[in-house]
């Protein structure tokens, strides 16, 4: 799959290649479901809070005695029974919403919105930017860019793009990140995203998969070991040394009595 490649000055340089393991992934909708609900719900602060019992203000004394009145048991003005008194079920600011995925399904759900965006049309590059902080320059440069100001626009730099940060921030719509920060959220929910030219390897590098490990083997010695060296005459006493065992071993058969036979 290609896209279309912008100057600086908003003309059309020509096309690059995007990569495959990205931008033609198989596109999970369930797994994009599920990757959003996590992000969002991680996103998720617990603000509602209703006091218990415990915590309403009023007395704890007994408003009646257990027994003798004929009228129901009765405890505090706490009671969650009673009007005024504390909340028996209800949410608490300490309430847990995290989520998690195991990051090779992320990685796959941002491959299939990235997939997703991609076969839309909705992916440009642009070769690079000034380190000029101005917001009329790159409202400029957008209007002269394929892209319709006004709606949800992604730019995503391969490092942290000060100009651009800075630049974007005060117009509506515009979010800057770098590739390593790619989510679900921000590339579903913009209506255009371009890329900066080194930004698109450096997804390719975060995202792209499972990295080569090189596995460094340990030259061999060229110089052969040394071996010690057995001087000459140890090496003649070992070649004799059996030639003397077996004419040890024969004297002292010759030298043993025969047993003389009986009579």
């Amino acid at each position: 799959m290609t896209i279309d490649v912008f100057t600086t000055a908003g003309t059309k340089k020509g096309t690059m290649e995007l990569p495959a393991v990205l931008f033609d992934a198989p596109i999970n909708k369930g797994l994009i479901h599920q990757a959003l609900v996590m992000q969002q719900s991680n996103r998720r602060t617990s603000i509602a809070h209703a006091k218990n019992r415990g915590e309403v203000q009023g007395s704890t004394r007994k408003l009646y005695a257990q027994k003798g009145t004929g009228r129901a048991r009765r405890g505090s003005v706490r009671s969650p029974l009673l009007r005024g008194g504390g909340k028996a079920f209800g949410p608490r600011s300490n309430a847990n919403f995290h989520k998690d995925m195991p990051r090779v399904m992320r990685h796959k759900a941002l491959c299939s919105c990235l997939s997703l965006q991609a076969k839309s049309g909705s992916i440009i590059a642009l070769e690079s930017y000034a380190e000029t902080v101005k917001t009329k320059e790159m409202i400029q440069l957008l209007s002269k860019l394929p892209v319709d100001l006004g709606r949800r626009i992604l730019i995503v730099t391969d490092e942290r793009h000060n100009a651009l940060l800075l630049s974007g921030r005060n117009i509506p719509g515009i979010t800057v990140i770098t590739a390593a920060y790619l989510n679900p959220e921000d590339v579903l929910g913009a209506r255009h995203i371009v890329f900066l030219v080194d930004a698109l390897a450096k997804a390719e590098a975060v995202f792209g998969g499972k990295k080569e490990v090189k596995t460094v083997k340990k030259e061999q010695d060229s110089k052969p070991k040394k071996t010690a060296k057995i001087p000459e005459k140890e090496v003649k006493e070992i070649k004799k040394a059996p030639k003397k065992a077996a004419a040890v071993s024969r004297t002292k058969k010759s030298s043993t009595p025969k047993p003389k036979p009986k009579s």
